[in-house]
C-alpha cells in the first residue's frame, strides 16, 4: 500500500536524522499553562505534538501521565477543552496528533468529535484501546474528516496482524518498544530493531517508536532505525515540575541529528 503524504506522514519522515514528537497531558497543570507549553514546545523544533486527552481509566499510561490526566480532570479538563488546547497549539504551525482512549470519544460522540478535531486543525488521532477490529465505524468518521488514523504495533504483535495494523494506519505508524505502560526507563529493551525490522516490511508510513524513550542516548540508538521517537514522561515530568521542557527537549533534538 503506498503512503499518502499527509500533513503528519511528511512532518515525521526522516531524512537521515530522527524527528522528535512531543507529549502533553491537555489542561495539565491547568488549560492556560498547558497551552503556553504546547506553543513553547511547537517552536522548539520538534516534528510534532501529541497531545493527552485526560481519561480517569487510562490503561495504558504509566504513573507520571496518569498523575498528570487526574491534575487536568480535577482542573476540570474535558473534550472539548482538550479541542480547544490542541486548536491553539495547532495555530503554531506543527502537526498535532490526539492521544484518547475510546470511552471519552464514544461520549463526546464519535462524529461530533471527528468534525471537531479536523476544524481544530488536528492532524491525526491515536486511540490505544482500540483495536483494529473494532475500529469501525469510529476510524470511517476520522478518515472521513481528513484525520490520520494511528494505530499501534507491540513487540507481541504478531507478523499477520502487523501487516492488518500498518494497512489500517496513516500519517504514521506508532511502535510501542515495550510490553507494559508509558513511563521513562534507563535503557530500551533488546529486540526492538528486529521489531522496527518487521514493520518496514509492511508500511511505507514513517514509523514512530514511544514508552520508556526520555534520553539523548535513546536517540542516538534509534536514529537510523525508525523515523520518529515519542517522548512522553520526560516531558510531563519537567512541566510538573513547574518547567516548559523546552531544554529536555533541545538536548533530544541535538541527538536526534
Amino acid at each position: 500500500m503506498v503512503a499518502e503524504r499527509t500533513k503528519l506522514a511528511t512532518a515525521l519522515k526522516a531524512n537521515g536524522d530522527l524527528k522528535l514528537v512531543a507529549y502533553l497531558m491537555a489542561g495539565h497543570p491547568n488549560k492556560k499553562r498547558s497551552i503556553e507549553v504546547g506553543k513553547k514546545l511547537a517552536a522548539s523544533g520538534v516534528a510534532a505534538i501529541e497531545i493527552g486527552i485526560p481519561h480517569s481509566d487510562p490503561l495504558a499510561d504509566g504513573p507520571v501521565i496518569q498523575r498528570a490526566g487526574q491534575i487536568a480532570l480535577e482542573h476540570g479538563m474535558t473534550v472539548a477543552g482538550a479541542l480547544e488546547v490542541a486548536e491553539a497549539i495547532a495555530a503554531e504551525g506543527v502537526p498535532v496528533a490526539l492521544m484518547t482512549y475510546i470511552n471519552p470519544v464514544l461520549s463526546y460522540d464519535p462524529r461530533k468529535f471527528a468534525a471537531e478535531a479536523a476544524q481544530a486543525g488536528v492532524s491525526g488521532v491515536i486511540v490505544p484501546d482500540l483495536p483494529i477490529e473494532e475500529a469501525e465505524p469510529v476510524a470511517g468518521w476520522l478518515r472521513s474528516a481528513s484525520l490520520d488514523t494511528i494505530f499501534m504495533v507491540a513487540p507481541t504483535t504478531p507478523p499477520d496482524r502487523i501487516a492488518t495494523i500498518c494497512s489500517h494506519s496513516s500519517g504514521f505508524v506508532y511502535c510501542v518498544t515495550v510490553t507494559g505502560i508509558t513511563g521513562a526507563r534507563k535503557e530500551l529493551p533488546e529486540g526492538m530493531h528486529e521489531l522496527f525490522g518487521e514493520l518496514r516490511k509492511h508500511t511505507q508510513l514513517p514509523i514512530a517508536a514511544g514508552f520508556g524513550i526520555s534520553r539523548p542516548e535513546h536517540m542516538r540508538s534509534l536514529r537510523g532505525t525508525v523515523d520518529a521517537a515519542a517522548v512522553g514522561s520526560a516531558i510531563v515530568n519537567d512541566i510538573d515540575r513547574g518547567g516548559d521542557a523546552v531544554a529536555l527537549v533541545k538536548d533530544l533534538l541535538k541527538a536526534c541529528r
